[in-house]
């Protein structure tokens, strides 16, 4: 029986997997970053399906959308939101209405057209998103799909998430891109705990190659350990599944990536804890904006210096 075959099996028959917390721990949302170097490898559609393939094994599942502007999360699941983040920094709706659950098994919070920057929200939008979230701590498992590239808004939703999950290509510009958002997180941690999936991968050879390639050049420039999760083919399926607005975990789950997708899950959710702050993914927002604007005053001081 080939790879693909076994991983067709594990897909049908189940992974009856749990999120595993340390003994005695008191129940936290696990909260995992997707980040790319760059747009077009597929990030978006990888956060969807992944956040379904978790769900799928029994776990409470939400995903933010943080590439605000693009809105690509309720897209890729064929929904057209009535409310969204906007209406919750305009003080018009709370979080919790504006959060929608799907048919998939999953909760989502869209992306806001005309807020493009979490970071330039003023301190009354920025307490009425903290509020909300003071409200939505029943998750066990939030999925942020950020947006493409280093931006300040980027990093600020990685640095304080559990896990950072970087989604690559066999490309070399990805692959570049891919060592510069490392080397960006690295740089304002050397702590955080990186993975990488490679995407679209023609043979598990291609892939466990350019996962490497990644691996062993962040370990010996940045010193820093990434795991590499696993790979995804490249698959007709997953084509057609953004065309027709249904995930290829859902659409096709007897498709090579959805059998990879099932694999990467099993490993991703082996990983010990959960969010860790005393006010839970209100206190992760909070680290958000003191971050950002840590990053602003930074580069206004260098502006000073410069001029």
């Amino acid at each position: 029986m080939d790879q693909a075959a076994n991983l067709r099996k594990l897909t049908e028959t189940g992974t009856g997997l749990k999120l595993v917390q340390p003994q005695d721990a008191v129940k936290k949302t696990k909260i995992i970053a997707v980040a790319s170097g760059k747009g077009g490898v597929g990030k978006s559609t990888v956060s969807v399906n992944l956040a379904i393939s978790i769900a799928k094994t029994g776990l409470k599942v939400l995903i933010f959308d943080g590439d605000l502007g693009l809105a690509n999360v309720n897209v890729l699941l064929g929904i057209i939101p009535k409310y969204n983040l906007y209406h919750v920094v305009k003080g018009h709706k709370s979080l919790k209405d504006i959060v929608i659950s799907t048919p998939e098994g999953v909760d989502i919070i869209a992306g806001a057209s005309g807020y493009s920057q979490l970071a330039n929200l003023n301190e009354t939008q920025r307490n009425n998103l903290i509020k909300g979230f003071a409200e939505l701590d029943r998750y066990d498992v939030m999925i942020i799909d950020t947006g493409a590239g280093i931006s300040a808004n980027v990093i600020g939703l990685v640095m304080p998430a559990d896990e950072v999950v970087v989604v690559t290509t066999p490309e070399p510009t990805s692959i570049t891109d891919s060592y510069g958002l490392i080397k960006s997180i690295v740089s304002q941690s050397k702590d955080k705990n990186l993975k990488i999936i490679v995407n679209r991968v023609r043979s598990a050879i291609e892939g466990k190659k350019v996962a490497d390639r990644v691996i062993d050049i962040s370990g010996q420039f940045l010193e820093v350990q990434v795991e590499n999760l696993g790979f995804i083919f490249q698959d007709e399926e997953v084509e057609k599944s953004i065309r027709e607005q249904k995930p290829f975990i859902i659409g096709a789950p007897r498709s090579k990536a959805a059998a990879c997708l099932t694999r990467v899950t099993h490993t991703l959710l082996q990983t010990e804890g959960g969010y860790d702050d005393e006010e839970g993914l209100t206190g992760f927002f909070k680290k958000f904006f003191s971050f950002v604007d840590f990053k602003e005053k930074e580069m206004d001081e260098k502006m000073e210096e410069d001029n």
